[in-house]
């Protein structure tokens, strides 16, 4: 078992004292928007080996993926570890974004790499062959949007706010038509009504502008949409002009308590609003993005990318088993999250790993035993277990005055053979 190193990624969005608080360390005075911990080649993180040498992890893995991955993960991932494991902090709203299926991704990146396209450059949008589904656990309230709401809802919100602008203007034109297309049930209806918010102009800007000013307290319905102008005027704020804004009446507005979690297929156009949480995903970098940012933006490939049907937030409940282990169980292979929970006096949990695992503690202190190894980790400290270590109980350490909490990433369960 290794002690990690993880970087940050200062990203504009970013709370400056979110994560540092949760990990018991001073702020860096700078926006601290994820802290990575994994070994995408992007930002690895860095292994300390027994000698006291650094590693970045991925190559640790490269240089021996039977041992630290297993034959089995080895072989499913192509010799590299499957999942990346952030701890997220947003301070203001991000991109709203989608991420592409397996064939896209991989068709995508094959183009541009044809095409020259530098693996810097910042118009590219695929950084590898990867797709990118997501799951995320609130460590505090979480807003975001995800998914599209159901038409109606969405016709008359934009119906209401066409209503508020001056009659007759090329803006309240344009809400107006997205609220009949809506409100049409099409079933390209959706798509239409995201084009044309997305569609470069003035009338776009426009509209943003004059919804953002819209009064809203004297209008009849004032009670029945105050919800969705007040995320007009939030988003408008941090974003002017952008047509994200616009967007998000669209979506369905989802706010997280502690311990709640959803996960995000490819195709779910999304964005996160506000909050702290735990986010684990497959190990890829790919965002298609809309708005809400000012990195590169792709509409015609977001738009070729986004699965165009209403859907409510997919929820993962908690499933605990005979061992005690509480675990959120998404519907991919190259991930699952488990929370631990222990208390001094208390039994040792057992590690769920299905091949490597990673494992970072937010509160209190335990000690990693395995038949090879120990390690004890303290609050903010994480760990990269080899597959070579199984099994790992996860013991409280004594004296303790509070539970210890940690999180735990290893490889989902492998699809069933459609043969068998």
């Amino acid at each position: 078992m290794h002690l990690l190193e993880n970087p940050l990624r200062p990203y504009a969005w970013g709370s400056v004292t979110a994560i540092a608080d949760l990990l018991g360390r001073e702020p860096s005075g700078d926006p601290e928007a994820e802290l990575w911990i994994g070994a995408h080649p992007g930002s690895p993180s860095v292994a300390v080996l027994a000698d006291g040498t650094r590693l970045p992890l991925d190559e640790l893995i490269r240089a021996d993926p039977a041992a630290t991955l297993g034959g089995a993960v080895a072989s499913r991932f192509e010799a590299r570890l499957p999942f990346l494991l952030k701890v997220l902090a947003a301070g203001s709203a991000l991109s709203l974004q989608v991420h592409p299926s397996p064939d896209q991704a991989a068709a995508g990146y094959d183009a541009e790499e044809s095409a020259g396209v530098p693996a810097d450059a910042a118009h590219r949008n695929y950084k590898d062959r990867n797709h990118k589904p997501e799951m995320l656990f609130a460590l505090t309230r979480f807003d975001a949007l995800c998914g599209f709401r159901p038409l109606g809802e969405s016709a008359a919100v934009f119906g209401h706010l066409a209503g508020l602008l001056e009659p007759g203007s090329e803006e309240a034109g344009l809400l107006g038509t997205v609220a009949a297309d809506l409100q049409s049930g099409a079933p390209a209806a959706l798509r239409s009504a995201l084009a044309a918010l997305l569609a470069p102009g003035s009338t776009v800007v426009a509209a943003v502008e004059a919804a953002v000013a819209s009064p809203r307290d004297t209008a009849p319905d004032a009670g029945r949409f105050a919800g969705d102008l007040a995320t007009v005027a939030e988003l408008g704020s941090q974003y002017p002009d952008d047509p994200g804004v616009l967007v998000a009446l669209l979506l369905n507005r989802v706010v997280l308590q502690p311990g709640e979690v959803i996960h995000l297929p490819a195709g779910n156009i999304h964005a996160y609003l506000g909050g702290l949480a735990i986010e684990v995903m497959a190990s890829s970098d790919n965002v298609l993005r809309g708005g809400l940012t000012g990195k590169h933006v792709d509409v015609p490939e977001l738009l070729r990318t986004v699965i165009f049907s209403p859907l409510a937030p997919p929820s993962v409940p908690a499933a605990t088993n005979l061992l005690d282990q509480e675990l959120y169980l998404p519907p991919y292979e190259e991930f699952q999250l488990q929370r631990i929970e222990v208390h001094d006096g208390g039994a040792p949990v057992p590690l769920a790993q299905n091949g490597p695992a990673v494992v970072l503690v937010i509160s209190g202190s335990v000690r990693l035993d395995s038949p090879k190894s120990d390690l004890p980790l303290d609050r903010g400290q994480s760990a990269f277990v080899p597959d070579v270590e199984q099994p790992v109980l996860v013991h409280p350490v004594q004296g303790a005055a509070s539970p210890a909490v940690l999180f735990a990433v290893t490889c989902g369960a492998p699809a069933e053979d459609p043969q068998q």
